[in-house]
């Protein structure tokens, strides 16, 4: 640490190194916070947590009881021991509130004063804050798995949906109606992302263990169909050729730069591609279990060097090196499955929902003192901790 600080301070060092290296190390830290809870409204399993990148401050969550809450995370107690209060509920007794399960929940890139939900109502509701109405709702024939709005979109204002129908419906905020479709799955829709790199690029996975790759101005079908085998058919059954998976693909989520796309299956495997060219990287994770029926929410670091994979895996959260594969930790506190987690970038934390109807907050533990600082206080007749390794290895390899 202090070598870092040293030659940052001497103009040797770019301050990013610096940043990723401690955020590296908090990941590495996170463990359950029993000083901070959240505030349990939901009578049922949470399906899904999203927290905004504006101010960083407050947390949707959408439950299978049909309920959206609305948190505060930060401490305004000031004390050590505190709660994430709920800010405001969108709970049974509202006539607008969602009749069946909430499976996602997202609030407007751009701006707090707005937010999107899908359901098994078959209806997604985008809802005025201020008010908690909705300003819009979309109808659609079948369960709603999924729906995602772009996080860097200026030059459209589509949310893709995902539902039962095999057809991914996009629908635009600016004019209230859906505009336009894409075919090609021929199962349910479970997941959908937009790149966080070019704004037309859309992933979608389904029920038919296909992960397509879309540039929505074409009309002429999806760019590519990522393949497990690089296109190899020696290694294909006739069943799992231009396949991602050998069971139904659930779960998606792009790394912060686009430059890579994670997907998850229910065969138990989570694989890394190249988003670009659709290559399968063939970084082994093992097994990953997933047992899901739906569309599995998982996320991945922002500001870490090597970055990690944070998937939900029966009870516990599962933690993985992104390019590695190593699995780095389980975090072991929930009572039930754990059906969704979100990583906070600005301060390295993280929150996982469950069928325990809880939300957990998983924050670092504070930085150990570093060797000098412990020779200098037992000069002193002190005794202080020792550096974790694990640590160590953090601020070493960035330093290498």
């Amino acid at each position: 640490m202090l070598s870092f600080l040293y030659a940052r301070q001497s103009g040797l060092d770019d301050p990013v190194r610096l940043r990723r290296a401690e955020s590296t190390r908090r990941v590495l830290s996170l463990e359950l916070n029993h000083n901070r809870d959240v505030d349990r409204v939901h009578g049922n399993g949470i399906n899904t947590l999203d927290i905004e990148v504006i101010d960083g401050r407050y947390m949707l969550s959408g439950g299978s009881d049909g309920v959206i809450v609305i948190y505060d995370l930060e401490n305004n107690s000031k004390k050590l021991k505190y709660s994430c209060k709920v800010v405001c509920t969108v709970g049974r007794s509202s006539r607008h509130v969602h009749k069946f399960s909430v499976e996602t929940v997202q609030w407007y890139p751009h701006d707090t004063g707005m937010f999107v939900s899908s359901s098994f109502d078959k209806t997604m509701k985008v809802w005025d804050t201020e008010t908690l109405k909705p300003a819009e709702e979309f109808q659609f024939d079948g369960n709603v798995y999924c729906h995602h709005m772009s996080p860097i979109a200026r030059k459209h204002s589509l949310v893709a949906v995902g539902t039962k129908d095999p057809k991914v419906q996009l629908c635009d905020l600016k004019s209230g109606s859906r505009i336009h479709i894409l075919q090609g799955h021929r199962g349910e829709i479970l997941s959908v992302r937009w790149s966080p790199r070019y704004e037309h690029i859309l992933a979608t996975a389904s029920t038919d263990s296909r992960v397509l790759v879309w540039d929505v101005r074409r009309a002429s079908g999806s760019l590519f169909t990522l393949d497990q085998h690089n296109g190899d058919k020696s290694k294909a059954s006739s069943e799992a050729v231009n396949t991602a998976h050998n069971g139904r693909a659930n779960g998606l989520c792009f790394t912060a730069d686009g430059l890579h796309l994670l997907t998850t299956g229910t065969d138990d495997r989570m694989r890394l591609w190249n988003s670009s060219t659709g290559e399968n990287t063939l970084v082994n994770y093992g097994k990953v279990v997933n047992e899901s029926r739906k569309g599995l929410k998982f996320t991945v670091s922002r500001g870490c060097s090597p970055e990690f994979v944070f998937v939900p895996c029966g009870t516990s959260v599962a933690v993985y090196g992104l390019h590695s594969g190593e699995l780095i930790t389980m975090l072991r506190g929930h009572y039930n499955n754990v059906d969704c987690c979100e990583f906070h970038p600005d301060y390295q934390e993280l929150y996982s929902g469950g069928k325990d109807c809880n939300i957990l907050a998983w924050v670092p533990v504070l930085r150990q003192p570093d060797i000098e600082d412990e020779k200098n206080n037992s000069k002193r007749g002190g005794t202080q901790a020792a550096v974790n390794p694990a640590f160590e290895d953090a601020w070493s390899s960035d330093e290498d």
